[in-house]
């Protein structure tokens, strides 16, 4: 039986009166424009002190003119009441408080070299430099000693401890006159970085006078492949555990594992769930000491598989799943102060709620189901912090009590910028998409918009396929930018979707255009039946996988005016040079060397005989998820067949377009095209 899910009534109401008090004060002016979306700071790396008394955080602010960033550390009282810049050196991140509140940690390349480690006073004084590595440091956490800190590195293998001799072996490896790159691996780049330099992270140790210990000698194993390690000291300071791969080449797919690692840099690593061949991730320590809660998948073949949690108890060494009956996958926990209960956030029909739960796995409670909520931390015993954004406002840092009363926001770094802006309104809406299923959908709609007058659809199809279009502020595809022009943006969440339970994202297994092509369609319908869409006037827009639909619709319906493929998949044997391809045999129901007939049933390359719609293309050079060469092929054989196409080719893009510039012109040409087929 399926946990029931118990949340207080009055949790929608708190959250629509919280956001209404917001934006209820906003005088817009004008549409949002690429170059204001750039000019918005952006809030992250939140974290609270232990006393409860105050809370850091990060703020970035982007320039068009020099296409970089800053970063600084501001610090507020745990209301949001004096809030001011903690640092002004533009290079600094990852604040963390010592156990005392004292003391605030953090990363900065104000020295001019890699980031290091730097210690400051919360009542003012210089910043001490802590580390000084020819490496760059990242995600330092404190002992519970308050003496110590533990901060990944990435290092060559063979220095042995010698930070000299380390030097001489990185040197010697940038300065060969041979560029080739050999392998005999099956995963041997990842995103747009070769894996084959031989360099690994690590975790080390370091006390306030700068005596760096390895704590992983002679480890060559991946962490994260993106974003920070994954790991937590226990309270007793005695021991890491580490989410880490444990596959050896040739990394027919990565495993990662609990490892536990003594912070003597001696002794026994131990890896506790050794018997899952499946992903282990983010253990904590409980604060009693006694559990370490970590998530664990169970499938090798579906990267999106739920994420169930997991206690590991280390008296006597034995594991509980707590969640296999909760149809939700669990990110982002932490514990109570009283090891009783845990905080986290989740995908939920479409957005990102923050949930508790107990340590024993029962009594699931939502706390908040409203935009999207990310990284909850407790403040003092009875309040979470955390950040909150939705399709049409930027991250911002809030506070609830953790029954779910008390939405207060804490931030407002955009409010001005946000106040010049004519957003158009957002719809939630359910439809019935393929097989009769329900699917939920998002509607933007242009500044001004009159339901009396015709409008131009563009219909966006989210990447994955194993993700979601959520309520959520996106730089990359952001809606309101598409809606602008004047026109009527829809976001399906069709079938493939997370945040819907596994079996709808496990749905489109084998068939990956089938399910989400008719819901597209079903969508295009359903937009159309509402009265205020140009028949004559509609576009699809994707990225990745929502590009290899794109393809897809170009070979079985003409009902779209015009089509956007951004680093879409056009030709899925060529899947087989992507990054990661453990998990394509599964998701394409076959492979080149068995099952190629049913793989190539669901191959838009297969359908270019029925290519007529106009198609921009645009792909970036170091894409390693989908090569560059999908992009190409899908463009040259638009133009073997004399057909409209355009292709925006960034060399130094990858599967995201990240640099302002690069953005802002990406947006450019993704309006002129629209453009020219709905004048």
């Amino acid at each position: 039986m399926k946990m029931k899910l118990y949340f207080s009534a009055n949790i929608t109401l708190l959250s629509v009166l919280g956001l209404m008090l917001v934006f209820s004060s906003l005088n817009a002016q004008s549409p949002i424009t690429a170059e204001k979306m750039w000019e918005m700071d952006r809030v992250g790396s939140v974290t609270t002190s232990p006393d409860g008394r105050h809370i850091a955080f990060t703020k970035t602010v982007w320039s068009l003119e020099t296409d970089r960033s800053e970063t600084n550390i501001f610090l507020m009282n745990a209301d949001g009441s004096n809030m001011r810049q903690f640092t002004h050196h533009g290079s600094d991140g990852s604040p963390v408080f010592s156990p005392n509140s004292r003391n605030l940690a953090f990363t900065s390349r104000r020295a001019g070299g890699p980031a290091q480690l730097y210690v400051m006073p919360l009542d003012g004084g210089e910043a001490r430099q802590v580390t000084d590595l020819p490496v760059a440091v990242s995600a330092p956490k404190w002992f519970p000693d308050g003496n110590r800190l533990a901060f990944a590195a990435t290092v060559h293998p063979g220095y042995d401890g010698d930070w000299k001799k380390h030097e001489e072996l990185v040197k010697e490896m940038r300065n060969t006159h041979v560029t080739a790159k050999v392998t005999e691996n099956r995963m041997y780049r990842h995103w747009d970085r070769w894996l084959t330099d031989g360099l690994y992270p690590r975790i080390f140790s370091t006390t306030l006078e700068g005596n760096v210990i390895d704590l992983m000698p002679g480890s060559r194993r991946f962490f994260a492949m993106m974003g920070a390690p994954s790991y937590d000291i226990s309270p007793d300071g005695s021991e890491i555990a580490i989410s880490a791969n444990t596959e050896q080449p040739p990394y027919e797919y990565l495993n990662y594992d609990i490892l536990l690692i003594p912070t003597t840099g001696r002794g026994t690593v131990r890896n506790i769930t050794a018997d899952n061949p499946a992903n282990d991730l983010n253990p904590v320590y409980s604060p009693d000491g006694r559990y370490i809660m970590y998530g664990m998948q169970t499938r090798t073949d579906f990267y999106a598989d739920n994420v169930r949690l997991v206690r590991y108890d280390r008296q006597n060494s034995s594991r509980q799943v707590l969640t296999e009956d909760i149809d939700m996958s669990f990110s982002n926990w932490s514990w109570s102060q009283d090891s009783a209960k845990l905080y986290f956030h989740a995908q939920d029909s479409g957005k990102t709620s923050l949930f508790s739960i107990s340590s024993a796995g029962d009594n699931l409670q939502r706390i908040l189901h409203a935009g999207t909520n990310g990284a909850p931390q407790l403040l003092g015993n009875d309040r979470l912090v955390f950040t909150h954004n939705t399709l049409s406002a930027p991250d911002d840092i809030y506070s609830i009590g953790i029954n779910g009363e008390g939405l207060t926001q804490l931030t407002d770094v955009n409010r001005r910028k946000v106040a010049n802006l004519s957003l158009g309104k957002v719809e939630n809406v359910t439809y019935t998409g393929a097989n009769g299923a329900d699917v939920q959908m998002f509607i933007v709609y242009p500044p001004n918009f009159d339901p009396s007058k015709k409008y131009p659809l563009v219909m966006l199809i989210h990447g994955g396929p194993h993700g979601i279009f959520g309520d959520q502020f996106h730089y990359r595809w952001n809606a309101h930018l598409f809606a602008a022009p004047g026109y009527v943006v829809a976001l399906p969440n069709f079938h493939g979707s997370t945040s819907f339970g596994q079996e709808f994202a496990e749905s489109i297994h084998g068939a990956h255009a089938d399910l989400p092509f008719r819901d597209v369609m079903k969508a295009t319908d359903f937009m159309i039946g509402r009265g205020y869409i140009d028949e004559t006037k509609m576009a699809a827009a994707g990225g990745s996988y929502g590009g290899y639909l794109v393809s897809w619709i170009a070979g079985h319906t003409d009902r779209f005016a015009a089509l956007i493929n951004h680093a879409g998949v056009y030709n899925i044997m060529g899947q087989f040079a992507s990054d990661v391809t453990a998990h394509r045999v599964a998701a394409y129901s076959g492979a080149p060397w068995d099952g190629l007939e049913s793989m190539q049933r669901w191959n838009p390359a297969m359908h270019a005989e029925n290519f007529k719609t106009p198609m921009l293309v645009i792909h970036g050079e170091l894409d390693y998820r989908v090569p560059v060469l999908q992009g190409l092929e899908v463009y040259g054989v638009y133009k073997g067949k004399g057909l409209d196409a355009r292709l925006v080719y960034f060399p130094d893009e990858n599967h995201w377009i990240l640099r302002p510039n690069n953005s802002v012109f990406w947006y450019k040409e993704v309006h002129n095209w629209l453009h020219r087929y709905f004048r």
